[in-house]
């Protein structure tokens, strides 16, 4: 017999069903409950709703566990590359090697943008946010491909929009990043991978070959990869909600990017150097700032260290630590703040009252320290963060529509006047 809740409101009872995933969380199942009670449900921010049932990403905060597609993350960020993951979480399985191939050369044969998207950066203020060019550019992506607002593709159109979206995104990210030097672009090359590639279009130079490190493609790979997904996260939502009254694929994606950007949200790597940076111009006393982040009558706090979802120890943050501690020692970077880094990260691993309240340095705390290390400005962070997350936002948009999911339309509590009889201006 099929387990259910019983809801009691007044004198009568409703039955509702239960539903458990396969990992077995378990859920009330309230889809109808307007329907056989007038009642709706309140949650502020969604904490306790399930808007969807996916198969993509299952992630348990208390033990520190992060999937996709029921693969490790563990085990996916040593063996496997960016590219494949990508595979895996928008097409359900990890690729064989013909398809792998197959999947790369399509991805190859549309990185080229649009000469006529070089326009769009004469129109930019020269100050303006990386992250609000990119969410322009992806937008205006529709304009260039019109055959992706058809509201229903075949499984082929849909296919390639999905791979124009994928291809196309490592180019334009690091066009903004060229531009934001005042450089000329660099154009993708075919014989090079999707990361490889990425970081030849960021870091090359149009008058020679520039030879990327291994360390550095493979510190990017892990950390693309480590971003790929996180479940029914702000963006995520974002990205189904819009997609879900039928928005092309560019449109949501770049809704996604405009819901990352919110610094409680994709900003937090960026969050750190900044907090590393206001440390350094106080002195650099690290002692110092532990203190004030022991002292609960002090608003500072720790960036970086603890995670909303994570009760443990952040999964990702075990993985990209190494990535990090290579990517330093390779390249010998003498920075200040990067050496202050290193103490607070000590010091949390250690301190008794950081260990004890499982404050431990998390994925924004390292990620940030990498692009750092490799040259980027803070301010393209979130930027690649999004280049990271975009599959996880190409499948959810995906399955959201493949599930034939209705509209997204919540509902609310109405707490604002009553009925008010219209006065005219005269006699006000």
């Amino acid at each position: 017999m099929a387990e259910t809740a019983q809801l009691k409101i007044g004198d009568k009872t409703f039955e509702l069903p239960v539903i458990e995933g396969t990992e077995g969380e378990k859920a009330i199942d309230i889809s109808k409950l307007r329907d056989q009670t007038g009642y709706v449900t309140l949650d502020i921010g969604y904490k306790n709703t399930g808007a969807t049932k996916s198969a993509i990403t299952f992630l348990d905060g208390e033990q520190g566990i992060l999937k996709y597609r029921g693969y490790p993350i563990e085990q996916l960020a040593e063996k496997s590359s960016f590219i494949e993951v990508a595979y895996l979480l928008i097409y359900g399985e990890l690729p064989s090697a013909e398809k792998l191939k197959s999947f790369q050369y399509e991805l190859s044969r549309h990185t080229l943008v649009h000469e006529d998207m070089k326009k769009f950066f004469d129109g930019f203020p020269s100050k303006s946010h990386p992250m609000g060019q990119l969410s322009s550019l992806v937008s205006a992506l529709s304009a260039f491909y019109p055959e992706s607002l058809k509201p229903s593709q075949t499984t082929e159109e849909l296919n390639q929009s999905i791979i124009k979206m994928l291809a196309k995104m490592a180019t334009v990210v690091s066009w903004i990043y060229k531009k934001s030097l005042g450089h000329p672009v660099i154009y993708p090359q075919n014989k090079y991978d999707y990361v490889t590639n990425f970081l030849h279009m960021t870091f090359g130079q149009r008058t020679e070959e520039v030879e990327i490190d291994p360390v550095v493609i493979d510190a990017m790979n892990k950390l693309l990869i480590l971003h790929a997904d996180h479940e029914q996260n702000c963006s995520a939502s974002t990205v189904r909600i819009v997609g879900s009254s039928d928005s092309n694929i560019y449109a949501s994606v770049s809704a996604g990017i405009s819901a990352l950007w919110g610094p409680l949200h994709g900003g937090a790597n960026q969050a750190v150097i900044e907090m590393l940076e206001k440390i350094k111009e106080d002195g650099g006393d690290t002692d110092k700032w532990i203190a004030k982040a022991k002292d609960k009558n002090d608003p500072f706090r720790l960036m970086g260290f603890g995670h909303r979802v994570y009760k443990n120890f952040d999964p990702r943050a075990r993985i990209i630590k190494k990535a990090c501690d290579d990517i330093l020692e390779k390249l010998g970077v003498n920075d200040e703040v990067l050496e202050i880094a290193k103490k607070l990260e000590e010091v949390a691993l250690k301190d008794p009252y950081f260990v004890e309240r499982k404050l431990y340095p998390n994925v924004d705390f390292y990620s940030g320290i990498i692009y750092r290390a490799l040259g980027f400005p803070t301010d393209m962070f979130t930027v690649l963060f999004a280049l990271g997350r975009l599959p996880g936002w190409i499948a959810q948009w995906k399955e959201m529509k493949e599930n034939k999911e209705p509209i997204g339309r919540p509902r609310q509590i109405y707490v604002g006047a009553t009925t008010k009889e219209y006065v005219e201006i005269a006699n006000r």
